[in-house]
């Protein structure tokens, strides 16, 4: 259960309104418990007519309007209880579920690296789910059931106290069975919440690869390791259900253990003269109105163990600490950069590596320059435009933003004044306009036309039928491979920053429409630092420097001409690149 108190700060900015329903839980509970008095009194009262062969006394109309007095009281008590505690829990989620969010955004990239997209979705609904019916039911009813329990025992204790205590007996048992089984629910709700985050990671693969499924004619394949998933599944919830399944029937056993020994002690009672019918009557409603709590006992104790369950999986994510942070050397005073950027003799291996990414980077790039990064594939060019903007850090020397270690610079503003447009493009389910819009914090049309004219996807635009308007679909999936990069430039240009990043950006589009985005960039991009990564020799042969990399480490620098002239692996790209075009010509 230690993994519920990491919720008391969420229960703490509710506390006034929980008091408030702990108090209504109290006013249920008071009207509530002294209806078996009265129905006691009215059975004796009607008991006492049958004998004298009168009709309906006054004294039970009373009795009888006190009832549904009191009885409307109460309910009136218990839907403000629902309105205050069941409400609050609601809220907690909501807070939760944004918190898990806002923790995951400060995670590191190599924490993504290492754990399943389905897994997460799962623990933002199910996991959040089951703690919530801790905070909601699992407050509601603990509260209400100590109320109950506590009154009717007084109650009970005053009427008789030698029948309480025999009807009591059974009560020690339904303590330890549900310790117990309470233990066994905890393990196999765990293991059912895991096998769930399986299915999630699969349904989630499959949604988002379905046009590689579709391609490859793998449906049938997929189908049956989804369903071999979902059989695991229902196997665990089986499981589960059946230790539940022992739980219910041994609450109704052991009450039902008290209801007779209740009906059989006082019956006796009754025959010897030493207690009314109407009292008896009244005792075996008091030990009816326990049942529920006996019963609610157990059913909250299955609710603790699975909102413990769930809550420490959700720990867990809390608990990760982000790599890269603002930390007691960062200096709060910066509030820009200008664009210089220097790597001393910087290293870099990714985490589980057996061999470092990048060796001995040792490169300048002033203020307003564009650098251009080349090489074979894997040989490191991503990684290095990475540690820019700290998507991850350095492992061995330093990187130095405007003369600053890059680790003194606040991450919101080191980030915010960088323009990235990664490999893999990704859009939002939005309308252009807004995924263009996504790389400025605010900003009107005239930005995002300016933007859209840079990136040359403008053109394209003007032909849709709603032009900016226009929704794209998950991910860009009615945009061509071309449009969704040059969105993506859109976006990064928009926020006019101190540093371009494009890494591979123009892939997908044709050499004209390439040649003609990059003069518009180097325009926009006058006293800007640009970084660009390519394959295309075209793309970078303009630029003021070019840096080629080979298996983490700077082999060649210099500028087109030179390099071409040099004779090594970018006079190697150049010339087999130049074949390719006289071969498409042909």
């Amino acid at each position: 259960m230690k993994p519920l108190l990491r919720l008391l700060p969420y229960l703490k900015r509710y506390r006034k309104t929980l008091l408030i329903g702990v108090g209504t839980v109290v006013g249920s509970n008071l009207f509530t418990v002294f209806q078996p008095l009265f129905m006691g009194y009215a059975v004796d009262e009607l008991k006492l007519g049958i004998e004298t062969k009168t009709y309906v006394s006054t004294d039970l109309l009373q009795w009888a309007l006190l009832i549904v007095g009191f009885s409307l009281i109460a309910g009136f008590f218990t839907f403000m209880t629902r309105q205050t505690i069941i409400v609050v829990s609601r809220h907690i989620e909501f807070d939760l579920r944004n918190d898990l969010l806002a923790h995951l955004q400060k995670l590191s990239f190599s924490y993504f690296q290492n754990k399943p997209t389905g897994d997460l979705m799962a623990h933002a609904t199910n996991d959040i789910s089951a703690v919530r019916n801790v905070l909601g039911p699992g407050i509601m009813y603990p509260s209400d059931t100590l109320m109950t329990f506590t009154m009717v025992l007084t109650l009970m204790l005053m009427k008789d106290w030698q029948l309480t205590l025999l009807a009591l007996i059974p009560l020690p048992f339904v303590s330890v069975a549900v310790y117990w089984l309470g233990k066994v629910i905890h393990h196999r709700f765990t293991e059912r919440q895991e096998q769930f985050s399986r299915l999630t990671t699969r349904a989630q693969e499959n949604l988002s690869g379905i046009r590689v499924i579709k391609s490859y004619v793998r449906e049938e394949y997929e189908t049956e390791r989804f369903q071999a998933l979902s059989w695991d599944y229902l196997k665990k919830n089986l499981v589960l259900a059946r230790v539940q399944s022992i739980l219910w029937p041994l609450m109704f056993l052991l009450v039902g253990c008290s209801m007779l020994i209740t009906m059989y002690a006082g019956g006796i009672k009754v025959i010897d003269g030493e207690m009314t019918i109407g009292t008896l009557t009244a005792f075996v409603a008091y030990l009816v109105m326990l049942i529920w709590p006996m019963i609610a006992f157990g059913w909250v104790i299955n609710l603790m163990q699975q909102g413990a369950a769930s809550m420490g999986r959700l720990a867990a994510i809390f608990d990760t600490e982000p790599e890269i942070r603002d930390t007691e050397k960062t200096d709060h005073s910066i509030d820009s950069i200008e664009g210089e950027i220097e790597f001393r003799n910087v290293g870099f291996t990714h985490q589980g590596a057996g061999k470092p990414t990048l060796r001995a980077i040792n490169l300048h790039i002033a203020p307003g320059m564009t650098v251009a990064v080349v090489g074979y594939t894997g040989s490191g060019k991503s990684t290095l435009v990475n540690l820019i903007p700290r998507l991850y850090d350095v492992t061995e020397g330093e990187l130095l933003i405007d003369g600053r270690d890059v680790r003194t610079i606040p991450l919101q503003v080191l980030r915010s004044n960088i323009g990235y447009v990664p490999q893999e493009t990704f859009l939002f389910s939005d309308t252009i306009s807004e995924n263009i819009r996504y790389g400025m914090a605010e900003g009107g049309d005239d930005r995002v036309f300016e933007a859209a004219h840079i990136s040359r996807i403008a053109a394209d635009v003007s032909e849709f039928p709603r032009q900016y308007e226009t929704m794209i679909g998950e991910r860009g999936i009615t945009l061509s491979g071309g449009q969704k990069q040059r969105t993506s430039i859109a976006r990064a240009v928009i926020r006019r920053p101190s540093i371009l990043i494009l890494d591979d950006a123009m892939s997908s589009v044709d050499t004209y429409t390439e040649e003609e985005i990059l003069s518009r960039l180097r325009e926009f991009m006058k006293g800007r630092t640009s970084i660009i990564i390519s394959h295309r020799i075209s793309t970078v042969k303009d630029a003021d420097l070019i840096v080629v990399l080979d298996g983490g480490s700077i082999v060649e620098r210099g500028t087109h001409e030179e390099l071409v002239a040099l004779g090594g692996i970018y006079a190697d790209l150049h010339q087999k690149q130049l074949l390719e075009r006289e071969l498409e010509q042909l």
